[in-house]
């Protein structure tokens, strides 16, 4: 019961980093004087938002080494996104991907868990 709340809230908190990316993002794109507007980059961070709550929902589904490679996929997005963001000056974008890193800790404990159930 515990690994289904854990994996349960670490979705959660990966699909609200995407939804506060992808909104942040959009916003920054579209409003003008944030000094981001129509720039290739904003566009890109709001892309990549969508495919982190794609990724998300990959997660969900996997098991396996194919979770363990979403996993690393999902960190790489994570960190990329978090960066571009800070370039733009997005912070709260940031903020938001550092929340989503705790929910992929939290999706990836479950692995780990279950792993060590494996082994013994």
């Amino acid at each position: 019961m515990l690994h289904s709340q854990s994996s349960r809230l670490g979705s959660i908190l990966l699909l609200i980093a995407a939804v506060i990316g992808f909104g942040v993002a959009l916003w920054a794109w579209l409003t003008p004087l944030t000094g981001v507007t129509g720039t290739i980059g904003a566009l890109s961070v709001a892309i990549a938002s969508v495919v982190l709550a794609l990724l998300t929902l990959l997660l969900r589904g996997s098991t396996g080494g194919a979770r363990v490679f979403w996993i690393v996929v999902t960190l790489a997005v994570l960190f990329g996104i978090g960066f571009s963001a800070a370039l733009l000056h997005q912070y709260i974008i940031t903020a938001a991907m550092v929340v989503g890193l705790i929910g992929l800790i939290a999706l990836s404990k479950q692995t780990g868990r279950h792993a060590q159930r494996v082994r013994v």
